[in-house]
């Protein structure tokens, strides 16, 4: 690659240093505050996330075990502290909403890409500031919505997290949770909704207009790319769903019929809608849902790619095919949805149609895959806690992705789809992955987040336990499903059922022991963000703008100077007059390679 002609400079921010505790720490506009808030608020969810799991898993493994305090919990959902299935189904849609919205979605694109986005293209801000603000305490309000399910007099609802109408259209009728309960939760996601189409738009907008001068498209580093790719998806994504939720609200509250069909019939009486569709909402939901998929596991991606670049102190085989991959990925994940709906008696046509770009997504993973693979083939990588979850991201990535083949065939899906096997893919190359990428920027990232080192000893312990937790624990799903073993049963009355529930057993262990193991993370996190030791200013000698800079960096960044940036991110293992093995993006120093 050859060097651009240089961008414009970066237009300055507006907002100048904070002069109250509140706003430094509360409404404040320095986007890497801003960023923490949203690393706080995910860290907050996925502990209830977390919880809510252990209580299912249990139940699921010992059907009759009275959970001390359950019933302090849900009165008449625990009568003596032993689940019900109504409640297993509520508990079941608040994990899932949880993880997916609160800790998927917003720790590895609103939080990290918050603090570093802007410092890696070399702008003191971004553009919008005080949206920036919003988006965060939208989503901070969100959550406090999502939470007030629990304390009403009902509960939360048991439509699950993707809210299937009717179920989750026609009001308290349809079950406990099913009235006020799933109002506040599609409240919670519309308002959701909201904060993210903000922050995309100021994402997109710092990326396209506040790069400092020299970087140029070409040279911004890859999470820079998987941030702005992201936003690009979440723009349209959550455009969709977020007027979904209204309609759900006007069928509950205005008497609406958006996704209530005539002559439906409840405990004998007819439900008086009528000219609705219930496969609509599954189209507009899923229209959302699958680009969600790459929302969550993109940002991951690039996260990884920096963190392997770093520690493999060599360029990968071929950045454009990575960045086009990603592209790729976030076109197709919007042609792709209909395969979430196989079963839903779609034309088989139509199925066709849906399987076969579900086969082509494929092929960028896959590219990816073979990147990532021959370029640590013959490299000496660095060993610590950040490059090791992000070989366990690769690993996850390939185990969760390679059942999907299975699901993108209408023949086997329709067998497959209500069983354990799905549960497995999804959580292996959505959840797992996307969560062990978030651990990797963690690691990596927290030195210059804080200005301190957290302990690589303890970090290498909790990948390791972490990742043979999450491979016992979301393995044996899938044969739980080749099984015909059904999800959302919260017992196994069948005799067909019966034998599997030895393995749920096994399966709630390593859950139990998984969970556990954060534990190292948490105190590692907390012990080093006070009593760390003091990290320099470039502990990993990586080469973008962040390593430029203080750890942690001031509130305006690069402190009212301009950076320059001469190369790309990707300067390793080149020969420099100092003896270092990089060329930092803002060095006049000349590149072997022109970049």
């Amino acid at each position: 690659m050859h060097d651009k002609p240089a961008v414009s400079t970066a237009p300055a921010v507006v907002h100048g240093p904070p002069t109250t505790f509140i706003s430094k720490h509360v409404f404040s506009l320095d986007h890497k505050v801003i960023g923490k808030q949203y690393y706080a608020l995910a860290l907050a969810a996925v502990l209830t996330g977390m919880v809510l799991s252990w209580l299912m898993r249990i139940h699921l493994g010992w059907n009759d075990l009275a959970i001390p305090g359950l019933q302090a919990f849900s009165p008449n959902g625990a009568p003596s502290g032993v689940m019900t299935p109504e409640l297993y189904l509520r508990i079941m849609t608040m994990h899932a909403t949880f993880m997916v919205f609160f800790v998927l979605t917003t720790a590895p694109f609103a939080a990290f890409g918050n603090y570093f986005l802007p410092i890696q293209v070399g702008a003191e801000d971004m553009p919008f500031p005080h949206f920036n603000m919003m988006s965060f305490w939208t989503t901070f309000v969100a959550f406090c919505v999502l939470v007030s399910a629990f304390f009403t007099s009902d509960g939360p609802p048991l439509s699950g997290w993707t809210a299937y109408a009717p179920l989750s259209a026609i009001g308290k009728d349809a079950g406990p949770g099913q009235g006020t309960g799933q109002v506040l939760w599609a409240a919670a996601i519309g308002i959701f909704c909201i904060g993210q189409l903000l922050g995309a738009l100021n994402f997109i907008s710092t990326v396209l207009d506040m790069r400092c001068k020299g970087m140029t498209m070409r040279r911004l580093p890859v999470t820079a790319w998987a941030w702005f790719i992201t936003s690009c998806m979440g723009l349209t994504a959550f455009a969709v769903l977020m007027p979904a939720t209204v309609l759900l609200i006007l069928d509950h509250v205005a008497g609406t019929s958006f996704f209530i069909a005539s002559g439906l019939v409840i405990n004998d009486q007819l439900v008086p809608h009528s000219g609705g569709s219930t496969l609509l909402w599954q189209h507009l939901f899923w229209f959302f849902g699958h680009p969600e998929v790459y929302i969550a596991i993109v940002p991951g991606m690039g996260i990884i790619t920096h963190v392997l670049i770093t520690n493999m102190r060599r360029p990968m085989v071929s950045m454009k095919a990575i960045l086009y991959s990603m592209w790729a990925l976030a076109f197709l994940s919007y042609m792709v949805y209909g395969h979430h709906m196989f079963v839903s008696g779609m034309n088989p046509f139509s199925s066709l149609v849906f399987s076969f770009p579900t086969l082509m997504i494929t092929i960028p993973s896959t590219v990816l895959v073979l990147i990532w693979i021959g370029s640590l083939y013959g490299s000496k990588i660095r060993i610590n806690a950040a490059s090791l979850f992000a070989l366990g991201f690769i690993s996850m990535f390939v185990t969760g992705g390679v059942s999907g083949f299975f699901l993108a065939q209408p023949s086997i899906d329709i067998m497959l789809h209500a069983t354990y096997f799905v549960v497995g893919h999804f959580h292996m190359v959505m959840g797992v992955a996307a969560i062990f990428g978030i651990f990797s920027g963690t690691y990596f990232w927290f030195p210059k987040m804080t200005g301190r080192m957290m302990n690589d000893t303890l970090g290498k312990a909790h990948f390791w336990l972490t990742f043979v937790g999450t491979y016992c624990t979301f393995m044996p799903f899938h044969y739980l499903g080749w099984a015909a073993n059904v999800r959302r049963y919260s017992a196994f009355t069948d005799d067909y059922l019966k034998p599997l529930i030895p393995l749920h057993q096994f399966i709630t262990i390593a859950a139990l022991f998984t969970g556990a193991v954060q534990l190292i993370f948490l105190y590692n996190l907390v012990h080093s963000l006070f009593r760390g030791p003091a990290a320099p200013a470039n502990p990993w000698e990586g080469t973008s703008l962040e390593w430029i800079m203080p750890s942690p960096p001031p509130w305006n960044n690069f402190g009212g100077k301009d950076p320059v940036v001469y190369h790309d991110a990707d300067q390793y293992g080149v020969k420099t007059a100092s003896g270092a093995d990089y060329i930092m993006q803002n060095s006049p120093e000349s590149s072997p390679t022109g970049c």
